[in-house]
């Protein structure tokens, strides 16, 4: 054989092995990969045969299934629409899952290790019994009043969130978003027509694919000073200390000046009066005072600056991503305190940025006797034939004060809505209490409204921890309002009636 036939072969031969390699990696390795694949027309065709499991609160079926005429047997529907979206998310044919029905997408599906019997029962029987349900935590109750009365509320907002948590449990029992949107659309078993829809969510200014709630992260205003009055308490202070105020304080350039004359213009008062009025001169001079390592490590030990929270399965620590609320570096370029950035930050301004899980969590935490609890949805998770195969077991997620420091705190916040700016949220028969926050932000825009608060029920049992959060509120007085759609909350949350 003459060398350029030996080329040749030498050539052909590890071509040959080549494609036997590449052969071997993807049935050995890739296989999988391209089963599973959403773009596979097969294992599309396969998913629809089995039902998936439904989403429940309250009874109530969140998403559930329609048999269709069409190739693909199932289709998913979501009778309520936008209520529950942000939280339901959606489960559409060729893209991914989103919200609950990607967390818990495997369970829905019947592909989880859990649900392994019924898989091999199906292959005795011939049957496709479906996969798993999931019920949430959710009040149905408390989630229909946030989303009425956050969609109507009283000064034409048309963004914000509101969330509230069981204090004791860390159950959610409500999670809305503003503005929402209807998930049917985007499940429809024409894929062009889902393209299309999800393109024109994703281009509408209002951002409805957006889940303010775990997502948004705005400047919380006075909300902040819980932070501030948690670190002076826990360093010594009492509620009746007293503490420098004024009407304006300046600090390395920084100007403070309250929000209205006659909130504090004396030269001191006490931290519980400070909190009630929300003085914003007694905590920027507060803040200082403690030095920026103590408002940051209590801004920390209540959950700010935490990267891994999800709000879903506490077992399988899987669920909603919650974007991380932060203090900003309030630093000089030498590394220095900026005294200044500090007296802002101290009042919930500068580059401070929280989201409304994290104000709720606060409020939690605070009801709950210092101990915040970690927040889920998934309350149960039901088998094909409705048997229980998991159930929320609450868990403690961090202390960040002690039980003497939260019942001090406590008591200040029911001063702020018995006596106070937070006076709104007032709920008959229920003790409240709580704290408002108005943030300002781009220079000439109308302010962001905040209200974080609890409730105790008449045996002064923790009941429902909430915040409500309002975007570019009009006509002043902006956390007014979010105080009053926070009591209506955690009024119905509680069981109470109309």
């Amino acid at each position: 054989m003459n060398a350029p036939l030996r080329r040749a072969g030498v050539v052909i031969l590890v071509l040959f092995g080549l494609l036997f390699a590449n052969l071997n990696w993807v049935q050995a390795y890739k296989a999988d990969d391209y089963r599973t694949s959403d773009y596979n027309g097969r294992v599309v065709v396969a998913q629809y045969e089995r039902p998936r499991g439904v989403i429940e609160a309250g009874g109530i079926g969140l998403a559930e299934n329609k048999i269709t005429d069409d190739t693909l047997k199932y289709l998913r529907v979501y009778p309520k629409n936008e209520v529950y979206a942000p939280v339901i998310g959606y489960r559409p044919v060729t893209l991914g899952a989103v919200g609950i029905e990607n967390a818990e997408n495997d369970f829905l599906s019947g592909e989880s290790d859990t649900l392994f019997a019924d898989r091999v029962k199906d292959m005795f029987t011939g049957n496709n019994t479906g996969g798993g349900n999931v019920v949430l935590s959710l009040s149905t109750k408390a989630q229909e009043t946030a989303w009425k009365e956050l969609t109507n509320n009283e000064r034409g907002v048309t963004k914000g969130a509101a969330i509230a948590i069981d204090p004791r449990t860390g159950a959610i029992q409500a999670m809305v978003s503003m503005p929402s949107f209807n998930p049917n659309p985007l499940v429809n078993h024409d894929t062009k027509a889902a393209a299309a829809a999800y393109q024109k969510l994703l281009k509408d200014a209002g951002q409805p694919l957006l889940n303010r709630a775990t997502q948004e992260t705005l400047p919380p205003g006075s909300t902040f000073k819980v932070i501030d009055s948690a670190a002076a308490l826990s360093s010594g202070y009492k509620p009746e200390t007293e503490i420098p105020a004024g009407s304006s304080y300046k600090e390395s350039g920084a100007v403070i000046h309250n929000a209205e004359d006659e909130v504090c213009p004396g030269s001191t008062i006490t931290l519980k009066e400070a909190l009630t009025e929300s003085c914003n001169t007694g905590f920027a001079r507060l803040g200082v005072k403690l030095g920026r390592d103590a408002v940051v490590n209590m801004a920390k030990g209540f959950g700010f600056e935490d990267e891994k929270l999800t709000i879903g399965n506490l077992k399988e620590n899987r669920g909603l991503p919650v974007a991380a609320s932060r203090t900003g570096d309030i630093s000089n370029p030498d590394g220095s305190v900026d005294k200044g950035a500090l007296a802002q930050s101290s009042i919930g301004q500068r580059d401070v940025r929280m989201t409304p899980v994290q104000g709720a969590l606060m409020a939690a935490t605070v009801a709950n006797g210092g101990k915040q609890m970690r927040p889920y949805l998934v309350q149960k998770l039901l088998g094909p034939d409705r048997r229980t195969i998991y159930t929320a077991d609450p868990q403690v997620l961090r202390t960040p004060i002690s039980a003497s420091v939260a019942n001090d705190l406590s008591d200040m916040m029911i001063s702020v809505v018995e006596n106070g700016t937070g006076k709104k949220a007032k709920i008959k028969g229920l003790t409240v209490g709580g704290k408002t926050g108005t943030a300002q932000n781009a220079v000439g825009a109308d302010p962001h409204g905040w209200f974080i608060g609890f409730t105790y029920d008449d045996k002064g049992q923790a009941v429902s921890a909430a915040c409500v959060m309002l975007e570019n509120v009009p006509g002043g007085h902006a956390s007014a309002e979010a105080a009053r759609i926070a009591g209506l909350i955690m009024k119905a949350a509680a069981g109470e009636g109309d």
